[in-house]
């Protein structure tokens, strides 16, 4: 007991006032740091800088202190300073905090980007991370916008030169050559400012696999390339020849023997241009491509591929969604017939045209309508197809008398039809030398005389028809009532469709022409 007593009476020795550290540096990104105050009274933390807190902000004796650091928000190193004040003895102990700032740069997760030389549509794509703090454009090399584009999301600088993460997505095409494609991109600032890190990516791209051009072999890896290229729901039995594959017809004899005369692509979907490997079904005479899903919401073109196959005399595109035909389109001069019907075209393609296809016989452009709009003054729609735009009825058709069949149906077209007064005239000479043609003729345009099938029915065509229809050689044969005479809904000035002299009956044509086929009980003498 005495012994304790003793103890106990000794004095506690003071502790000197003070703190480990008189500086801390930290970088940009901010963070924790300890300090120890050293105090035998009661003491409390101070600062004026709002991104350093002190935890805890006062305390009695010695404790360890966190300092918390927030990040930079601007590029300028900054300086805080943190006082410990001793409550007992009025005293003061202070410590400085230097921050880096951030420096500016642009910097993607990844350098090197590899695709593939094809994939499904959907999947044609990638995207690159980058880590910024300044906003800046992407640069594409010279010749990459072929076959790269991109999309760049908002940089948010909500957080001054605090680096933030976007994302820039690259969609590409596929590769149709034997040979890799390469693009270094660039990402510049768009500020005058000094970056520490600028780094770009390289993209490169796989070469695609050769086909053999001119060779049966070749042509069948080009069917299955375009089938692939088009996304059609119909496969081929790879493991039946050629010649035995549904839809698809090959030469039997001569130079082109075994490889592809005839094919049809249908039933698909695809949002692009016709694909690059039917630049190889050389031997081709006839080509049909048709029913691409959702036509209707289309605005595509054919692409340069196909314009290569010089060779094809009859080519169907329908139902694709085409709005335009490639400039190259009239080397396709061997071609008899042609049907792009139930497209979305606004115009007659200005390539279509009789100097460009001194072979052409059968144009069939009907159904371009994207939608069925009946009153056309009573809708404010726009790219509705059905051939809307054309001025006035397209009379370059009607000049172009090696045409036999005509189909320009269900479509928009408005006016009235032309009367074609400046265009070559029946002759007294030639009507007197065929029994078959009525004198009425003489003096008449003579339009189209060899079309065997004209039809314009269900257009918004207006006015009088003329005479050189009325009395057309080959009217009767053409159903009118049928195919040319009915119109329907409203123009868009409002007009009700339909011919203002459409005949009640043929009666008047077939008084003329009297050697045709008709009951003599209709006419009056």
């Amino acid at each position: 007991m005495i012994i304790a007593t003793a103890a106990s009476c000794v004095p506690t020795p003071e502790i000197e006032f003070g703190i480990d550290t008189d500086k801390i540096e930290i970088g940009p990104a901010g963070g924790q740091r300890q300090i120890s105050v050293s105090s035998s009274g009661n003491w409390v933390a101070m600062t004026e800088s709002p991104w350093i807190t002190v935890s805890p902000a006062n305390g009695r004796g010695s404790v360890e202190c966190s300092i918390l650091i927030d990040s930079a928000l601007v590029a300028e190193s900054r300086t805080g300073t943190v006082r410990i004040h001793n409550l007992e003895t009025d005293e003061n102990k202070d410590f400085s905090i230097t921050q880096t700032g951030f420096e500016y740069q642009i910097v993607p997760e990844k350098s090197l980007v590899n695709v593939e030389d094809f994939a499904a549509y959907e999947s044609r794509y990638f995207e690159v991370k980058v880590k910024t703090n300044v906003d800046f454009d992407v640069i594409l090399p010279d010749g990459a916008e072929k076959w790269l584009s991109y999309k760049k999301s908002d940089v948010d600088l909500d957080r001054g030169t605090r680096p933030r993460q976007t994302k820039v997505r690259f969609d590409w095409k596929v590769n149709s050559r034997d040979a890799e494609r390469v693009a270094d991109i660039e990402f510049l600032p768009k500020e005058d400012v000094t970056l520490s890190r600028n780094e770009g990516i390289k993209v490169i791209q796989k070469a695609a696999l050769p086909i053999p051009a001119d060779t049966p072999a070749g042509d069948s890896l080009a069917l299955l390339a375009v089938s692939r290229g088009l996304n059609c729901y119909m496969e081929w039995d790879t493991a039946e020849r050629m010649e035995h594959w549904n839809n698809v017809r090959v030469w039997k004899d001569g130079p082109n023997k075994g490889r592809v005369r005839y094919v049809q692509f249908f039933m698909f979907y695809t949002q692009e241009e016709i694909p690059y490997e039917i630049q190889y079904l050389t031997a081709a005479e006839e080509i049909a491509i048709y029913s691409n899903a959702n036509h209707f919401l289309r605005s595509l073109d054919t692409g340069e591929h196909i314009t290569k196959l010089t060779n094809l005399k009859r080519l169907t595109i329908g139902a694709y969604g085409l709005t335009s035909l490639h400039p190259d389109f009239k080397n396709l001069r061997n071609l008899e017939y042609l049907d792009l019907s139930s497209n979305c075209f606004q115009t007659l393609p200005d390539v279509i045209t009789e100097e460009n296809f001194p072979n052409l016989h059968s144009l069939v452009m009907n159904a371009n309508q994207r939608h069925t709009i009946y009153d056309l003054s009573n809708d404010i729609r726009e790219n509705v197809g059905g051939l809307i735009d054309e001025p006035k009825f397209p009379e370059r058709i009607l000049r172009w008398n090696k045409l036999d069949t005509i189909r320009l149906s269900v479509n928009y077209l408005q006016g009235e039809l032309p009367s074609m007064s400046g265009h070559e005239k029946w002759t007294k000479e030639e009507v007197e030398a065929c029994d078959t043609l009525p004198d009425i003729l003489i003096g008449l345009p003579k339009v189209l005389p060899d079309t065997d099938f004209f039809a314009i029915n269900f257009n918004r065509l207006t006015g009088e028809l003329p005479d050189w229809l009325l009395y057309h050689p080959k009217l009767d044969l053409w159903y009118p009532y049928s195919l040319v005479f009915s119109q329907e809904g409203k123009t868009r000035d409002g007009q009700q469709a339909g011919f203002s002299n459409e005949p009640v009956s043929l009666d008047y044509y077939y008084h003329h022409y009297k050697n045709k086929k008709y009951n003599p009980n209709n006419i009056s003498e």
